[in-house]
């Protein structure tokens, strides 16, 4: 089969096309033809090995060479074979997964408590959008966030991958949300349900006066401080994402951020989706949001499967509005 393969950190110039051996299924594990995959900043992370202070910390980086040498966390296809232990599964049977890696391959092993069936009116392109990006909405807004009909709500970096589901899923539970995006966005952030939208270029979100019983932090554009003079007394501050960096960004916003969350009165935490333990419970959960009408991916561009590298490269600009799928 073919793949992208990962020898070495660097560009999206290092990922190598090449052949390898077609994997072979355990006895709990399915054999998945990868139809579609998408990329996001956990793949550009582990390319580039940054932040340098990741490749200290247990179960992230490598140190100086790359864990995973075949990126790509969402995959979305049909079985082609199963495990003898296997019983859900059956080959032909249209699956989507959220993994650690192997996305960027025409076939990858899934074990099957980790695979669940492909909602059935969405596209394999528009289901591989789907995986890492909503679930992290899900745990951020359900999990961490304890989110109640009738809070007010914020998102801010509403546009991206896990913005513009992150506001579909706030609505979902029944929510008043707000979304912070650029200008360019505000009508995309709109039409996906927001009841209001800041246009941060414009308008610094901090000082608006507004309170917020819940903010959901993707972009990390202001600090934590700055964001609780927005929240409610006891209200929720979720930590998923921050400013790039090579050094220590995000990381770094997290851990100043949570270093005073002893000392307030509001609830300051982190989401950390790649160590989720229920990642097939939700995608099944997201299912029934997708075929419900609730949810909907939003797509800002398609590649194909060789262009991968030209696809990471414009995700990582930090412009994409919604996901950035490939057809394999």
């Amino acid at each position: 089969m073919k793949a992208f393969v990962l020898r070495s950190y660097g560009s999206p110039d290092v990922l190598e096309l090449t052949d390898i051996d077609r994997p072979v299924p355990r006895d709990d594990e399915v054999l998945v033809r990868v139809r579609a995959t998408s990329v996001q900043p956990y793949d550009w992370h582990h390319l580039r090995g940054e932040p340098y202070i990741a490749r200290l910390m247990p179960g992230t980086l490598g140190l100086r060479s790359p864990k995973i040498d075949i990126l790509g966390a969402d995959i979305a296809g049909h079985v082609e074979a199963v495990g003898t232990d296997v019983t859900e599964f059956r080959s032909g049977d249209e699956v989507y997964a959220q993994l650690k890696g192997g996305g960027f391959a025409e076939y990858v092993c899934v074990r099957e408590a980790e695979l669940a069936p492909k909602p059935k009116n969405l596209s394999f392109e528009e289901a591989a959008a789907v995986p890492m990006a909503a679930n992290t909405a899900l745990l951020g807004l359900r999990d961490q966030g304890r989110i109640q009909p009738g809070q007010q709500v914020l998102v801010n970096g509403a546009s991206g991958g896990v913005g513009t589901f992150a506001v579909q899923i706030a609505k979902a539970f029944d929510t008043k949300v707000t979304g912070v995006c650029s200008a360019r966005n505000v009508d995309l952030v709109r039409s996906i349900g927001a009841d209001e939208v800041i246009d941060y270029t414009t308008a610094d979100f901090t000082r608006s006066g507004q309170r917020y019983d819940l903010l959901l932090d993707i972009a990390g554009s202001r600090s934590g401080s700055a964001c609780r003079r927005v929240m409610t007394p006891k209200g929720t501050y979720v930590i998923i994402g921050g400013p790039p960096g090579r050094w220590l960004q995000p990381a770094g916003h997290a851990v100043s951020t949570l270093a005073v969350s002893p000392f307030v009165s509001q609830r300051m935490v982190m989401t950390d989706v790649v160590q989720c333990a229920e990642k097939k419970r939700n995608l099944m959960t997201l299912t029934e949001f997708i075929e419900d009408g609730k949810i909907t991916p939003v797509i800002d561009r398609r590649y194909s499967f060789e262009e991968i590298p030209a696809a990471i490269t414009y995700q990582e600009e930090g412009h994409a509005a919604g996901k950035v799928v490939v057809a394999v």
